[in-house]
């Protein structure tokens, strides 16, 4: 039997006006991998910076002890101090920097406030090695794919005499390759007796490797799962989450594709820097009104460097091809003509590219349509927050007001504000490009279902995704692209992961 390495008791924490968490409780033992889901704005993150020191002691009620010892973290440096490390989902690596300086900073090895780079290259080579990384310690993170800065970010933990490691949404942005990769690592860590809270909504993920499940819901745990004394199926994890029974992922939708509505043609994209480097190749793209077609491809294939291109030549140089909309020849070289002309875009990347962080709800969802809630250039107040209200209600956005700022909200409400975005610009076609990241089972259900509805309105959905059973399950018809050209094209009820796959290979 595993002795407990860590315990929280009771944990309540208030913001105002919010009950974040109610008196919450986590055991986790020493040498397994827990697992903590939850839907977004349960309170999993919330408890995870109590337990670092985040929220400092005194700003929370309960009880933290670790190793059988009480603790009172005043900050992140205390918990980090007794081998605790949390990896945020956004990673904080800093780019211009290389490997080596990035593991040590804030950490030198030095003396006399000298750095002894032999000493830093040489233990960087270690940690790379552990975390099965073959770069160079001078190779600069910028230099690095994300599966690999991710990989960056554990050995920084591991320099750190990790005991206790936190992953917040670890594979979010990686393919699979890489998601099964770092699990493999978590499990080899496992042997060597690290514990790991892990956090995620990849439900096959946590079932492949965790040793005990808590759930939290409406920031309160409901239930802690042992994944070795019983069996824990997806069905039962979910139930936990929402509180009901979800029969179906995929809400279902009874197709109505009508006519042509978007045709691309001839369409060639090269490089924003590398004049000489083609990055789309010749691709022909049709999309009806009332269907949902689907991009599949892995990491790096050109999926987004498509859809940028696209919407107003946001990204590329040299573009050439037509795109016609119900068989009128449109001109989208701005990103003005292409909501001019019925194209929107929600991004992969909604709090870099999607929103304005730290404006509200109210702000960001008028945004694309200032025409809408203005007259003669002044924008009336009264018109722009019935319409953000309107999409609140519609939307399902959990929030207690429309002029809450975005950056408070959870994940899936946040995409819930983009989504209302360019819902309230009235597209034709809506581009969107991995609408579901990093958010809940219970959050996907109802982005779908806002989807399906945008189909059965007539309008033409492309959606871009690196889960497969998703697409498998939305798509009317699925394009698969490689190297920045379609492998090929499957009907949705055709369509499997090794058709897919076997496309992509031998393309």
């Amino acid at each position: 039997m595993h002795d407990t390495i860590l315990e929280m008791r009771g944990i309540t924490k208030t913001f105002p006006g919010v009950k974040a968490l109610d008196n919450v409780s986590l055991k986790v033992r020493r040498g397994e991998i827990h697992a903590l889901c939850g839907e977004n704005g349960a309170g999993k993150s919330t408890l995870m910076k109590v337990l670092s020191g985040v929220y400092h002691h005194g700003s929370y009620d309960g009880e933290i002890r670790f190793e059988d010892r009480p603790m009172a973290f005043g900050g992140i440096v205390d918990s980090e101090r007794e081998g605790i490390i949390i990896i945020h989902q956004e990673l904080a690596l800093v780019p211009l920097l290389s490997i080596a300086e990035n593991i040590f900073l804030g950490n030198e090895l030095a003396e006399r406030g000298v750095v002894d780079w032999p000493a830093t290259y040489s233990r960087t080579g270690e940690l790379l090695k552990r975390v099965g990384l073959s770069e160079h310690p001078s190779t600069l993170i910028e230099k690095l794919g994300v599966g690999k800065q991710q990989l960056v970010e554990i050995a920084k933990a591991l320099s750190k005499e990790v005991k206790l490691l936190i992953l917040d949404e670890p594979t979010a942005a990686l393919q699979e390759n890489d998601s099964a990769k770092l699990l493999d690592l978590l499990l080899e860590f496992k042997a060597q007796g690290i514990s790991s809270i892990l956090i995620s909504h990849k439900l096959n993920e946590v079932s492949r490797v965790a040793d005990s499940i808590t759930v939290i819901r409406d920031g309160t745990s409901v239930s802690t799962l042992d994944c070795h004394k019983q069996a824990i199926s997806e069905a039962d994890i979910i139930r936990d989450m929402v509180g009901r029974d979800m029969a179906h992922r995929y809400p279902k939708r009874t197709p109505a594709i009508g006519e042509a509505l978007l045709e691309v043609s001839g369409w060639n994209v090269w490089h924003p820097e590398s004049a000489e480097r083609q990055v789309i190749h010749d691709i022909g793209l049709k999309v009806a009104a009332g269907e949902v077609v689907g991009i599949a491809g892995l990491m790096g294939s050109g999926r987004t460097e498509l859809a940028m291109s696209l919407f107003g030549r946001s990204y590329g140089r040299n573009i050439s091809g037509t795109v016609r909309l119900r068989g009128r020849e449109v001109d989208l070289s701005t990103v003005k003509k292409a909501v001019d002309n019925g194209i929107a875009y929600v991004t992969e990347d909604r709090k870099e590219l999607g929103l304005i962080l730290d404006e509200t709800i109210l702000r960001n969802t008028t945004l694309a349509n200032l025409g809408g809630v203005s007259e003669h250039g002044v924008i009336d107040d009264t018109q722009e927050r019935r319409v953000a209200e309107e999409y609140r209600e519609a939307l399902n956005i959990r929030t207690p007001s429309v002029f809450q700022k975005v950056v408070n909200l959870s994940g899936g409400n946040q995409q819930k504000v983009v989504l209302s975005k360019w819902l309230y610009a009235q597209p034709e076609v809506l581009i969107l490009d991995e609408p579901t990241r990093g958010i809940d089972v219970g959050a996907k259900f109802e982005i779908y279902s806002i989807i399906n509805q945008l189909a059965d309105q007539g309008k033409g959905v492309v959606m871009i995704s690196s889960e497969m059973p998703e697409l498998l399950g939305m798509c009317d018809r699925i394009y698969v692209m490689n190297e920045g050209s379609f492998a090929g094209e499957l009907a949705g009820h055709e369509a499997s992961q090794e058709k897919i796959m076997a496309m992509i290979v031998n393309a």
